[in-house]
């Protein structure tokens, strides 16, 4: 369980990126029944650090810090910039002993200098997916996500995506409910939908326009109903080739993973709210039966539904 947070910067930090790992983790959530981190800012020597932006950052603490934390965070440092032995040899201690690390947008830079992408899925900011690939071969870089879980190890893509990312471990170490107080608080959505390929640039058609939001709240509301792409592609009046075509380039990613998505988190939702037995809750997500939600959970979740349930009803 998370309970300690120590977010590494050094010299040329953003401080964007590190005001995410702030608003995430440092914030005092009692009054909404959330647990309070032990959270620090921790560079080489506790010395002060410069940002991009050109004005320093008082730091009051090294990175000995460090050795205590359950989660480290690495927000976004400059790609030109050498990362400090100490703070290599940090990090790798931290992976050793079990320690949860999250990259933020290019802080996943730093992660593969300390040699701890090599054989791992991986992400950064859409913008330099193929630089961190060429620079960092062993590694497995997925361009398209917006954030990768690979053991230990979250990668997160840009700014916005490193709050999915937070998002993501408030969910999994506190529960659904917890992690829509901290989206509520943060005023953004619990949990987006899709992946870089919405953010990158490209070309865009005349009077392009998107179709599919009514589709989507309609699925939201019938996920106990069989949501095959022929009946989604008919719904839509679409073919299913087109149909298919136009919810990857409005969502990002597939209408099976989309809605396979939507269905965990109602079950989540269930499973901390109510006392549905789980072969009722499966049947009224629409994964039909125990076996299968279970599959699904465990894959996403690494728990199986009735352990997610021990772990955080409570919370609720």
């Amino acid at each position: 369980m998370i309970s300690n947070v120590a977010v590494i910067v050094f010299d040329e930090v953003s401080p964007f990126e590190l005001g995410v790992a702030c608003e995430a983790w440092a914030i005092d959530r009692s009054g909404d029944g959330l647990p309070v981190m032990d959270f620090a800012v921790c560079s080489p020597d506790g010395r002060p650090v410069r940002t991009i932006a050109g004005f320093d950052v008082a730091v009051q603490h090294g990175l000995d810090r460090v050795a205590a934390a359950d989660l480290v965070v690495l927000p976004a440092i400059s790609r030109e910039r050498d990362v400090p032995a100490e703070v290599i040899q940090a990090l790798r201690a931290a992976h050793d002993r079990g320690a949860r690390i999250l990259s933020i947008c290019s802080g996943a830079f730093v992660l593969g200098a300390a040699g701890l992408l090599d054989g791992r899925r991986c992400t950064t900011h859409w913008m330099h997916t193929a630089e961190l690939a060429e620079r960092f071969p062993a590694a497995q870089v997925v361009p398209e996500v917006l954030y990768v879980e690979d053991g230990t190890i979250l990668t997160s893509a840009g700014t916005a995506a490193g709050l999915d990312a937070c998002l993501h471990l408030w969910r999994q170490e506190f529960g659904s409910a917890a992690a829509n107080t901290v989206a509520r608080r943060m005023v953004v959505p619990p949990q987006r939908q899709g992946g870089q390929a919405q953010f990158i640039k490209e070309p865009v058609p005349e009077q392009r326009a998107e179709t599919l939001d009514p589709l989507l709240t309609w699925i939201v509301g019938h996920l106990d109903e069989p949501l095959d792409v022929d009946a989604l592609a008919r719904r839509a009046a679409m073919s299913p080739r087109t149909f298919a075509r136009r919810f990857r380039d409005e969502t990002g990613t597939t209408p099976h993973a989309w809605i396979t998505a939507r269905r965990l988190h109602r079950a989540e939702q269930l499973l901390e709210e109510t006392d549905l037995p789980v072969e009722r809750i499966a049947a009224d997500v629409g994964f039909g039966n125990a076996a299968t939600l279970r599959h699904h959970f465990t894959r996403i979740r690494r728990l199986s539904p009735q352990q997610y349930r021990r772990r955080f009803a409570a919370t609720v």
